[in-house]
């Protein structure tokens, strides 16, 4: 029970503070004094209590979208465990419904887009979706490493025996996974290299365009449902890393807490020394992505044997 309101209480202020860090580490790479590490709750906050404008052409459509993309991270984000043993919600195979439901909140937020009737938000939801689709082998090959030790599609039993067993000191394999599961967080976050998040040129944009119509408490379900996505990737990435202490929560929190904000820095340290790339270059990194991982896979059906 104690586990269970911790990992709760880390959702609940964990997100939306990730993401104040990285704008805090931008804008001291860059030599500015930058936003409060806080700033991303006073926007939110502030959204909250302003009113939502809606075009004429929009439909129930647009104005669930948000709603239901938070939803099913909400839901997603009580699969991860983040205090060492299991998650909220555990069971075999709950890696098929993290990532249904990661897909079903895309879909939210692109059938919101086209709804709009917008040229612009239709290129950013055709962008997302080719993009999305393209990083989803490198997902479910990632999980496969993960999960084949065990013999059990779980993050919980798979991450617990990650634990015991030394993680990556052990099995290279889990190396190659992190590599090409970094290579799908910065594309299905839409982080540079893959997308500029301070980008304003609709032309260059895939996701801030797709949801460039939402204001009011729409757009901070949009930010909450985005930072509650980038906190659980991110957290699936230090379990990648870190073997995370299974039956010590508060130790397995300090390293979970830890993992993440070393994941921010490199996250604003990358995104303030490299551009992103030519879209056309895209499709070539996220294979590349693929190939890490069914290299992982194999390392590690090799070491098996």
């Amino acid at each position: 029970m104690v586990e269970v309101i911790i990992h709760i209480v880390l959702l609940i202020f964990g997100p939306l503070t990730l993401l104040g860090f990285i704008d805090r580490v931008k804008s001291r790479a860059a030599r500015r004094a930058g936003p409060p590490i806080l700033q991303r709750w006073y926007d939110v906050v502030k959204l909250l209590r302003k009113g939502a404008v809606y075009s004429r052409t929009t439909t129930i459509f647009f104005k669930a979208g948000p709603m239901v993309a938070l939803a099913c991270t909400a839901i997603a984000a009580l699969v991860v465990p983040l205090t060492g043993d299991k998650a909220p919600l555990s069971f075999s195979g709950d890696i098929f419904l993290f990532s249904g439901l990661l897909v079903l909140g895309r879909f939210a937020m692109l059938l919101a887009a086209m709804d709009t009737g917008s040229a612009f938000e239709g290129m950013g939801a055709s962008r997302e979706a080719a993009f999305g689709a393209m990083a989803e082998p490198a997902l479910f090959l990632v999980l496969l490493v993960a999960t084949m030790p065990c013999g059990d599609a779980s993050f919980s039993t798979a991450f617990s025996q990650m634990a015991d067993t030394g993680g990556l000191t052990r099995d290279p394999g889990l190396l190659l996974a992190a590599i090409a599961f970094g290579a799908f967080l910065v594309t299905d976050l839409a982080r540079i290299p893959i997308d500029d998040p301070t980008t304003h040129l609709e032309l260059t944009m895939i996701h801030e365009v797709v949801v460039l119509d939402h204001s009011g408490p729409d757009l901070a379900f949009v930010t909450m449902g985005y930072a509650l996505r980038m906190w659980i990737l991110s957290a699936i990435f230090v379990h990648l890393l870190i073997p995370v202490p299974s039956g010590a929560p508060l130790l397995a929190v300090g390293t979970m807490l830890a993992g993440q904000f070393i994941v921010a820095i490199g996250v604003g340290i990358t995104e303030s020394v490299i551009a992103r790339l030519r879209m056309t270059r895209i499709p070539q990194f996220l294979i590349a992505a693929s190939v890490i991982a069914a290299i992982g896979i194999l390392v590690q059906f090799l070491g098996v044997a």
